[in-house]
Order: structure tokens, then C-alpha cells, then sequence
């Protein structure tokens, strides 16, 4: 299906031209383009995203899995305080989970205190957190992106 194709290509890479996928596809340059179109119109396509490799800019970054159990809210469950704690401009992923935590955080700083900072300023003080477990990560052994 044409439509899956051209979404897979972007999703790869954003910067890649209607022409190109036109190409690469062997369909219509007007389809490629209405299909993009329509996409981002109907928020399948949400952004368009740059992803960066930092260690090749500086080494001054770490990441972390922040394991969150919480009490969940009435009426709203977990979602209010997985968005209360996705606004944090450390917060890159918020899952949803099964099992012994509810919330899976993945967090980014410049140390290992400054998310262990924010980890007990932040987001141990909000409303309906009941406790946190900090693992710390040390190097990625396969991430989706390819540099």
C-alpha cells in the first residue's frame, strides 16, 4: 500500500522529497504528494522530528529510567500526572506501564545528580506520586535511530 510505503520513508527520514519517494515508490508524484498531505492534516504525521546525535557534540548528557508508581487520579486515572511530568523539559518519554510502577520515565541531564535533582525536586513532590526508582543508564546497546 502506497500510503504505508511513503509513511515508512518519512518516518525513516523526514527530509526525504515527495520526488524522491515518487522514486523510490514507483507511484504518482501527485499521489506522494496528497498522501503526505492528508497525513498531516489528520495528524498521522504529529512532527517532524531532527534527531541528534549529542555524543558527537559533547559528552556532557546522561540518561536514566525513571520507574514512578503513582495513585491514580479520579476521572483522569494516570493520564493527568503522566502530563504533568511529560511537561518537564527533562522528561523525553513517558510510558505507560504494567507491572510493579505505572509510569516509565525516560529523563536526560547534563549529571547524574542533576536528574537524581530532579527526580527528588520535581517529580517526588507531585500530587499522587507515591515513590520513584532511579536506574541509571550507562551506555545504549541498540537504539531505533541509526547515526
Amino acid at each position: 500500500m502506497l500510503k504505508h510505503e511513503v509513511l515508512k520513508i518519512l518516518e525513516s527520514d523526514a527530509r526525504t522529497t515527495p520526488e524522491q519517494i515518487a522514486r523510490m515508490t514507483g507511484g504518482l508524484l501527485d499521489e506522494v504528494k496528497q498522501i503526505i498531505r492528508d497525513a498531516e492534516l489528520d495528524r498521522t504525521i504529529v512532527r517532524y522530528k531532527t534527531v541528534v546525535n549529542w555524543e558527537k557534540v559533547s559528552n556532557d548528557r546522561v540518561e536514566a529510567i525513571i520507574e514512578v508508581k503513582v495513585t491514580p487520579q479520579r476521572d483522569t486515572g494516570f493520564d493527568a500526572i503522566a502530563k504533568h511530568i511529560y511537561n518537564f523539559p527533562e522528561a523525553r518519554t513517558v510510558y505507560l506501564m504494567s507491572g510493579t510502577y505505572d509510569l516509565a520515565v525516560l529523563v536526560t541531564g547534563k549529571t547524574m545528580h542533576q536528574v537524581a535533582d530532579f527526580v527528588s525536586q520535581k517529580l517526588a513532590q507531585i500530587e499522587g506520586v507515591q515513590g520513584t526508582t532511579l536506574i541509571s543508564c550507562s551506555s545504549a546497546i541498540k537504539k531505533m535511530v541509526k547515526y
